[in-house]
């Protein structure tokens, strides 16, 4: 996100007085400008390449390749959550270039569903994290401040294991969770074995701060095993996934509605009694089915502010049609039909997305799409005109993508690296992981680590900023400033 600067404010900014300190960086392997391919124990590369930093050669996060780059698009950030592919994975922000804004890979277990979201009246950052196990998630639920900092970490209520489809914070500042519950069923009727493994389509409402039980809705109790789409394998001990649960958004009356993969089915619940008020697509639909706006194995249905719905239609894991869409679909409920308003596909014909997915519609109606398994972002206007495009190294995924507003505060300082040039001077190599406020970089030198002066000044560029400065001192730190010339962070004094 560039800044515009006047030369008067500009010149300004020499004159910020003195610096503290803040955590040292030690000098890396690497340049801003630079990616390579992963080197790290048990890992192939197979083609996949990673970005390198002076300053923080600890961070290895994935090299994204814009391929189209932004025009007319929304305000704010993209939230990934890169997963599977060579080097480092975990949640990570990014600028319209490709860069890095803020990345967390250490994270011991996977993450998915990472986005901003409010929690209070607060900013807040969330995702799911845990163990993936085939087709679902085991773990817990994650919430971070505009620090960065941990705020609050929920569980799943009666013992079961929170998954990674969905976490969002309702209205009402409660957690809305999925869950994948293993039980026993005779699906002889359905021409399964007698005691067959099944998983139960799982929706809890938590209180976050006390994690309490507010509500659950069991899809077994509600939903027929004969609305599957999929077949049972015969093996009564593989879990037969026959609904898939993968999306939650309330509804504009307080209701639910629920994305179910294996059924090509949204569903509206009355939250206070469990019930299925209608159901959209699927075998048993309640809505006459207009042109384009039947789906198969879709992710990520939302009610928009136009009453409309908005569902990633895959179409795939088998191929059903030729190519992943995002779609708009218009429900009648007085004539109780559906109709296709508009759809979204990708550039490249051969897009298909076998599982994972979003849709986003932003504030601008510009419609934010990640195609799942296939490691693209993409942003379109309200037409289908194609703003932005982007993509991760192959082997990567991310489960969902979102465009989102953000301003973050690390508590962690910048971080530094300097080397001496051979013709004389320094090179200082400034970053600060997840600070989004930052307009200009100024290098400090001084003979002393308490005696340091301004020495040189550069415009924040990309996650990492080179600074060359004049200057045989010894002593040298890097300090992040504010479009208005404001102290945001010091790093610590490095010894040259």
């Amino acid at each position: 996100m560039g800044v515009e600067l006047t030369r008067q404010r500009f010149l300004r900014t020499l004159g910020v007085g003195a610096a503290g300190t803040a955590m040292l960086g030690a000098a890396g392997c690497g340049s801003s400008k630079r990616t390579r391919k992963a080197s790290l124990p048990g890992v192939t590369p197979s083609g996949s390449y990673v970005r390198t930093f002076l300053s923080r050669p600890d961070l290895l996060p994935p090299a994204i390749q814009v391929r189209k780059s932004a025009s007319g698009t929304a305000p704010g950030y993209i939230f990934i959550s890169p997963a599977k592919g060579p080097g480092q994975y975990g949640p990570m922000i990014l600028d319209d270039q490709g860069q890095t804004v803020w990345f967390d890979y250490s994270r011991e277990k996977q993450v998915r569903d990472f986005r901003a979201q409010s929690y209070r009246g607060e900013p807040v950052l969330t995702w799911w994290e845990g163990r993936v196990s085939s087709i679902r998630g085991l773990g817990e639920y994650v919430v971070l401040d505009d620090s960065y900092s941990e705020i609050a970490r929920l569980e799943a209520a009666n013992g079961l294991s929170g998954d990674l489809h969905e976490f969002i914070i309702s209205p009402d500042d409660t957690a809305l969770v999925t869950i994948y519950s293993r039980v026993r069923r005779d699906l002889t009727p359905f021409g399964g074995p007698d005691d067959a493994a099944i998983l139960d389509g799982v929706i809890q409402e938590l209180d976050i701060e006390t994690g309490e039980l507010l509500f659950e809705w069991r899809s077994l109790d509600h939903v027929g095993v004969d609305e599957a789409y999929i077949g049972h394998s015969g093996n009564p001990d593989e879990d037969f996934d026959y609904f898939h649960i993968n999306s939650i958004d309330v509804d504009h009356d307080g209701h639910l509605l629920v994305s179910a993969r294996n059924t090509w089915a949204v569903y509206k619940i009355d939250r206070d009694t469990g019930e299925v008020i209608w159901r959209l697509g699927g075998r048993q639909s309640d809505f006459e089915m207009g042109p384009g706006t039947g789906v198969a194995f879709q992710h990520d249905a939302r009610r928009q502010p136009d009453g409309t719905i908005t569902i990633f239609d895959n179409g795939s894991h088998p191929p059903v049609r030729e190519r992943s869409r995002a779609i708009v679909v218009e429900l009648d409920m007085d004539a109780m039909s559906a109709t296709m308003k508009r759809e979204y596909v990708h550039p490249n014909k051969r897009l298909l997305a076998g599982y994972l997915g979003s849709m986003q519609t932003l504030p601008n109606d510009n419609v934010f799409v990640g195609w799942g398994a296939e490691p693209f972002f993409s942003e379109f206007s309200r037409d289908g005109e194609l703003l932005f495009d982007a993509r991760l190294p192959i082997e990567y995924t991310s489960y969902r993508s979102y465009r989102m507003k953000w301003k973050g505060y690390p508590e962690e300082e910048p971080a530094v690296a300097a080397e001496r040039r051979s013709g004389g001077g320094v090179t200082l190599y400034a970053s600060w992981n997840g600070a989004t406020e930052v307009a200009v970089w100024e290098a400090l030198a001084g003979p002393e680590r308490d005696r340091l002066r301004p020495a040189a000044t550069a415009l924040r560029e990309g996650f990492e900023t080179t600074i060359g400065v004049q200057t045989e001192e010894p002593y040298v730190a890097a300090r992040a400033l504010d479009d208005a010339g404001r102290t945001l962070g010091v790093s610590e004094v490095i010894e040259l």
